[in-house]
């Protein structure tokens, strides 16, 4: 799977055009270099991000729902288990696979757009933001992805799920 990343911001109306949020993709494509397993970052209506690592048909949680998938320890917890969603390729929650790539996905992901973390779309006076509210950027997002990578690769290892 290739890296690619896309800067769009065209469904997101951002009150503060100064945040960190504008110099950062609105979503990437890349592989874990540790576990080699496919992720997505992609940004929300909300302009907050959202992190993803896809597990393949061998492995255990592939077509579990998040609800159901146990231990994982990722910011806010998981939010999200499905395959490819369609859409525009700049904003789905879907990869582009290089030719003999597997491309049966399933998705588990998280969002940052819990209680405590801003999200760029409401971030003008009178929304539900408070001054202490922290962006969760793209390295954070990244570095949580990581993690998640690494807990999705000792499942798979694992004997008892």
């Amino acid at each position: 799977m290739k890296s690619i990343d896309y800067f769009n911001k065209k469904d997101i109306n951002f009150k503060d055009t100064s945040g960190p949020w504008m110099q950062e993709p609105d979503k990437s494509q890349f592989v874990d270099e540790k576990t080699g397993m496919p992720c997505l970052i992609v940004r929300n209506r909300l302009g907050a991000l959202c992190g993803y690592v896809g597990v393949s048909s061998d492995h255990p949680y592939f077509e579990i729902h998040y609800d159901d998938v146990g231990w994982l320890d990722v910011h806010g917890g998981l939010t999200f288990s499905e395959h490819c969603r369609p859409g525009d390729e700049d904003s789905a929650i879907c990869h582009l696979v290089d030719d003999g790539e597997d491309d049966n996905i399933w998705w588990l992901g998280f969002d940052c757009a819990h209680c405590g973390d801003l999200c760029p779309a409401m971030t003008y006076r009178g929304a539900y933001t408070y001054s202490d509210d922290i962006y969760r950027d793209y390295e954070y997002v990244k570095a949580q992805i990581r993690i998640l990578a690494e807990q999705l690769s000792q499942v798979k290892g694992a004997e008892n799920v």
